[in-house]
């Protein structure tokens, strides 16, 4: 079974995508989970709930889409 390259998927999904991608760092790896914002230059950005991040295509082990996340719940009220 040929399964396709995590950097072959980002460069072929669509803008805007909810992805999950994990890369390497210099001590092991990490994941950055968030909306694909581009894919140019040997590097993707993903919108992640607290930043942007640039990740270069080289470092990538895997990648692939995931759904929404889940609608907020309402506060819970105190009963009286």
């Amino acid at each position: 079974m040929n399964l396709p390259r995590p950097q072959d998927f980002l460069l072929n999904t669509v803008s805007g995508t909810r992805v999950v991608v994990r890369y390497r760092l210099d001590n092991g790896f990490t994941d950055a989970l968030g909306y694909l914002l581009s894919d140019a230059d040997g590097a993707c950005t993903i919108r992640t709930r607290q930043s942007d991040v640039e990740i270069p295509l080289a470092l990538v082990v895997a990648a692939k889409a995931v759904p929404p996340p889940p609608q907020r719940r309402d506060p819970r009220t105190t009963r009286e």
